[in-house]
């Protein structure tokens, strides 16, 4: 019994169903004979195009930026007879312990008759005297002139290809 009134209750619901989807198309063909009575509308036309002005590439005689860049210093290096390589086998100096940046000139000092030696103050307060010759800073500085107002270094340094070339590089007075 309850297969039957299962049955018949599915039976009504899908004719009602139905019934509904029958009735309403009359009404959507008449609202598009509607729709395709009134006029077209109208497309505007594309906007105008305006040409950009050309451009003319002219670096093309100029360095790749994809290449690492050659300066000065790495030129004469290549070309010079000698190639720059710091010493490994001399002594340490007291001053190559410390960052160039943390050394300070504190002044100068010359007797009579004898060079200028320069007064550098270390990273650990003190203060040294260096001359013409003399080394400081990590990377192997020498020391190639000495003024009353800086101290001329020229440090060696590796240039990226395994090599080393030539850096200049000066330690002014202090203003202290």
């Amino acid at each position: 019994m309850q297969k039957t009134l299962v049955s018949a209750l599915l039976l009504i619901v899908a004719s009602s169903g139905m019934t509904g989807c029958s009735t309403g198309f009359d009404e959507v063909k008449a609202r598009m004979d509607a729709i395709r009575k009134q006029p077209r509308g109208r497309v505007e036309p594309p906007p105008e195009f305006t040409p950009m002005p050309s451009f003319t590439y002219a670096a093309h005689q100029l360095r790749s930026p994809f290449t690492p860049p050659e300066t000065e210093m790495m030129i004469k290096v290549r070309q010079g007879d000698k190639p720059v390589v710091p010493d490994f086998s001399r002594p340490q100096e007291y001053l190559e312990k410390f960052n160039l940046e943390s050394l300070r000139m504190r002044g100068t000092l010359q007797r009579p008759g004898s060079l200028l030696y320069g007064l550098i103050e270390d990273g650990d307060g003190g203060v040294q005297r260096v001359k013409v010759g003399s080394y400081a800073g990590k990377n192997h500085g020498r020391i190639t002139e000495i003024t009353q107002s800086q101290i001329s270094l020229m440090e060696i340094v590796p240039d990226g290809r395994d090599g080393w070339v030539e850096r200049p590089r000066s330690i002014v007075m202090a203003d202290k």
